[in-house]
């Protein structure tokens, strides 16, 4: 069998794995230009390299020569080949990768040649004679080459194939990107060398304790000068646990570190303790004696033009982009990232849940497929092999906090067997692995997409999934749960993070978890014109492919912020303040809120009035505290809708709360002689103009242009229902001097339910005024998207709004709304998510101006509730038809919709569909809107 087909974990002479560290021993970063040919086989001839191409290296082969190369494939389960492992097509892109080097003139003893990540396997050879093989794409692999090595002009050969039985550990829902993407190094190691180091750094009571594990040439000595340490070991048998005092401890909100030293006589190592404490006590995951929520986000590695190359400044700025939204956890899916990654996670503050390059997804894709590798023991030694090069690699980093063994592989005794190792390796790290639901071999309960009512079981019960031995049951009781996938983040959503996020706090065994995902995956391309836009699955011509489902993340391709970042970092606010004004509590898990500077402001129908600081003592951790609000910021003596904001700051938002002082006076329409200005067609009734503005409408509206959400839900059942290609029928209209009405039968050919719809026109004191009363048919069955109606206008620019906002909102997805004036161009209103859909809902609108030429205003029915609005260039119907923002048609109109009702928008991309108490139901509807023409 051919090595890129057996079940070896890849050459048997590779050296051991050691830990990711920064040294001064000399290296020789053999990144740059490589000479590079692409072979549709696996068992190409070796060749002369001299007049093959050249191609960066890290890199995605794929990602260059314009397609020479291949294409990218997307797949989230399914393999895009043939299962029939360990075996792989035939037709497998391979490719060679050649550079020379010059041997520096090193005082070492041993090279070593480095290879930090290379997707999938991969045999090098150095000067013309086989090095090794390596497998494991996102894993780092060493071999020692010192005997093949000569003095001066060397050269290195690596060839690498896409497809390989790794492949099928490797089937991780993201682009299949071959290739050598990560560093390779040439290392120097000195006779007097430092092999392995391991700083276990704890905090006890206060105090620090360090047990090391070091491999070397001794003496080796310790330093950490800011702790006043600094011991020499002379042997290995001298290595003990070491106290260094009063410290103070690392967490994700408060990431201390300590610079240290482990020098041999030849090389000095240098690291960052982080001081902290990892336990699980019965069903509380506790770091530092303090229980942990986690408010999570699960990170893949991707860059819209590099792919999975690591790229130090944009690495960071999504970092920092996470801490700004209130984000304090990484689910590292599913595979170690780059070890800078880690560093930086260690240096901003983030609890960290490592998961092994491991995932067999496919396998469960299609029943006649047998030989699940968790349980194949021909696939042992690679399960193992994969989960010793990841703790070993990245064990020195006190962000993490759990390992995991892998994503979405069948339980079976290879999983268990890498829990076992990973348990007896490193105790001070808890296990988890979601599949194993009966916990019998990891250390908390994990699930995916579970449902709120399935939360409130595992909070109580212990576990929801039926099938469950008693024995097994207790078992989950007793273990703290954490929520590794859920708030799917494609499109337009996630909703219910508020709804989920308030029975995480109600059970105690439950920690919080990871949203599903950060980053949408979208692969800056361009149309055969040169339009550039943002790639998704098929979009290079995949046979097989999973569409837009790599579009998944609270951030766009282009790194701007969804909407639902902005919600999940509201929901997840470190500082909660109470239902009345003058309570908070805390959510942060190690620090008070000393350093937070708290404000209010007071505002009358959306015009600031008042504002000022307020004096809060430090709260503690997990804690509430009470304060005083100043007579001003309470103040209603002017008359107006009234509100008070509640605002705390940590360098960026970390709690904001509005309270509602006072409601605008009752609204009374009064109508008036004539009709405002505003001219109608005879015919329909419909409307033309108000004043100069040319305006048509209104139209009934039950569409939606489907979210992602929707797309897996309810679209197929709205369209089936004929929601997208409503007809409407004129049954009566009536044209007087001071009213107008219009009677219209709203149905989709072949069906007899219908919306009858009046909309009665007349004229107010500053223009007209609209009613709208819509009564649906008996024998509806199905939700409605929107319940509103659609006017046309020519061209709008400049829009501005007294209303929530700034973000558009939606019934499940409203907790970082506020109520206030706003202003927006146009096109800014409406998010370009990578497939078109529903976007830019604002509800609870007082009024709207459009270019400062056309006001819209609301009255509130008898509950206070008041229609939404949107804009767009394009109808519900060309936008759902459309796969790319560059698709959407030409527009020389702008379409104005009040909606009086949205649907929610869930999770059912995967996940949980809309809750009933967000959904719209068939109801009858009646709301009035008021059109002021302006200057």
């Amino acid at each position: 069998m051919s090595y890129y087909e057996d079940f070896s974990p890849g050459s048997p002479h590779r050296l051991p794995p050691r830990s990711w560290v920064r040294s001064g021993a000399p290296t020789l970063s053999l990144n740059g230009d490589w000479k590079f040919k692409l072979w549709r086989y696996a068992d190409a001839p070796l060749e002369d390299p001299a007049d093959w191409d050249t191609l960066p290296v890290p890199s995605h082969w794929v990602l260059h020569g314009d397609g020479k190369y291949g294409r990218p494939i997307y797949t989230n389960v399914k393999y895009p080949f043939p299962v029939d492992p360990p075996h792989v097509p035939d037709e497998n892109p391979t490719g060679d990768h050649f550079r020379t080097f010059t041997l520096p003139d090193w005082d070492v003893d041993r090279f070593v040649l480095r290879f930090d990540g290379v997707e999938s396997t991969y045999k090098v050879w150095l000067n013309g004679t086989e090095v090794g093989v390596g497998k494991g794409s996102r894993l780092a692999t060493e071999f020692d080459v010192t005997d093949l090595l000569v003095p001066g002009q060397n050269s290195v050969l690596v060839r690498v194939h896409q497809w390989s039985s790794a492949t099928y550990l490797e089937d991780q829902d993201q682009w299949w990107l071959p290739g050598i993407f990560r560093d390779v190094t040439l290392l120097g190691r000195p006779a007097a060398r430092v092999d392995d180091v391991w700083m276990q750094a704890e905090f006890l009571d206060g105090n620090g304790v360090v047990t090391a594990e070091v491999a070397g040439t001794f003496p080796i000595t310790l330093s950490v000068p800011e702790l006043g340490v600094s011991t020499t070991w002379q042997s290995a048998s001298d290595v003990a646990p070491l106290e260094v005092g009063t410290v103070e401890p690392w967490s994700a909100e408060s990431p201390r570190l300590y610079d240290c030293t482990v020098a041999s006589a030849g090389e000095t190592v240098h690291l960052r303790l982080g001081f902290r404490t990892v336990r699980i006590e019965g069903d509380q995951f506790l770091v530092n004696g303090r229980k942990v929520m986690f408010y999570g986000v699960n990170r893949h590695e991707t860059h819209p033009v590099l792919g999975r190359v690591f790229n130090e400044e944009h690495a960071r700025r999504d970092l920092l982009l996470m801490k700004q939204h209130n984000i304090n956890a990484i689910r590292t899916s599913h595979y170690p990232p780059d070890p800078r990654v880690l560093e930086l996670c260690d240096e901003l503050g983030l609890w960290v849940m490592l998961e092994c390059d491991l995932e067999t997804h496919g396998f469960e894709f299609d029943p006649s497929i047998a030989d699940n590798p968790s349980d194949d023991p021909r696939w042992r030694d690679q399960f193992l092999d994969r989960m010793r090069r990841t703790v070993e690699r990245d064990k020195n980093h006190p962000s993490i906090v759990i390992w995991s063994l892998g994503n979405e592989c069948a339980t079976g005794p290879n999983m268990a067997a890498m829990a076992q190792w990973t348990h007896e390796r490193d105790p001070g790290r808890p296990v988890h692995f979601e599949r194993d639901h009966a916990s019998a071999y990891t250390d908390m309960h994990s699930r995916m997409y579970a449902t709120l009512s399935e939360l409130a079981e595992i909070g109580t019960t212990g576990c929801a999934f039926g099938g469950i031995r008693p024995e097994e049951a207790v078992r989950q009781q007793n273990r703290p749960f954490v929520h590794c996938e859920f708030g799917h983040a494609m499109g337009n959503g996630p909703g219910s993070l508020a709804d989920y996020q308030a029975v995480y706090e109600r059970y105690p065994r439950l920690h919080g978890g990871f949203i599903w995902e950060w980053r949408d995956h979208g692969m800056l391309t361009k149309t055969a014109d040169g339009t550039p836009f943002y790639a998704y699955g098929g979009d290079f011509g995949e046979v097989v492919h999973d569409g837009n489902f790599v579009m998944d993340g609270l951030v766009l391709s282009d790194g701007t912020p969804s909407p639902g970042l902005a919600e999940y970092a509201a929901v997840i606010a470190p500082i909660v303040f109470g239902d009345e004004p003058g309570t908070l509590r805390s959510r942060y898990h190690s620090i008070d809120t000393s350093d937070v500077r708290f404000t209010w402001t007071r505002e009358v129908d959306g015009v600031l009035v008042g504002t000022g600081e307020l004096e809060i003592l430090p709260v503690p951790p997990g804690e509430s505290g009470l304060f005083e609000l100043p007579e001003e910021a309470l103040d209603l003596a002017v008359d107006g809708e009234t509100w008070l904001t509640l605002e705390a700051r940590s360098g960026h938002v970390v709690g904001s709360r509005q309270y509602q002082l006072s409601r605008r006076p009752s609204v009374s329409v009064v109508p008036a002689k004539g009709l405002g200005g505003a001219e109608f067609d005879l015919r329909t009734g419909s409307l033309l103009r108000i004043g100069s503005v040319e305006i048509g409408g209104p139209r009934l509206e039950l569409w939606r242009a489907p979210t992602d959400n929707d797309r897996r839900a309810g679209e197929w059942l709205w369209r089936e229902r004929g929601l997208d290609r409503l007809e409407h029928r004129i049954r009566d209209v009536q044209i007087g001097d001071d009213a107008v009405t219009a009677r219209v039968r709203v149905a989709a050919a072949t069906a007899g339910r219908c919306v009858e719809v009046t909309y009665h026109w007349f004229g107010v004191a500053d223009g007209v005024a609209l009613r709208v009363d819509a009564v649906p048919s008996a024998g509806w069955d199905c939700t409605w998207p929107r319940l509103g109606v659609r006017f046309t206008l020519p061209s709008v620019d400049a829009v501005s709004w007294f209303g929530t906002g700034p973000l558009e909102s939606y019934s499940d997805s409203d907790s970082a709304a506020r109520v206030g004036r706003f202003a927006s161009t146009l096109d800014d209103l409406n998010v370009a998510y990578s497939r078109p859909q529903e976007t830019g809902h604002r509800p609870q609108l007082r009024s709207l101006d459009l270019d400062g030429r056309l006001r819209v205003s609301t009255v509130p029915d008898r509950t206070g509730h008041r229609p939404g609005f949107s804009l767009s260039r394009h109808t519900p119907q060309q936008i759902a038809a459309a796969g790319h923002p560059h698709e959407l048609p030409p527009s020389d109109q702008v379409y104005l919709f009040v909606d009086n009702g949205q649907h929610g928008l869930g999770s059912a991309a995967c996940g949980p569909d809309v809750l009933p108490e967000h959904a719209l139901y068939p109801a009858a509807h009646s709301f009035t809107l008021l059109f002021t023409p302006l200057g």
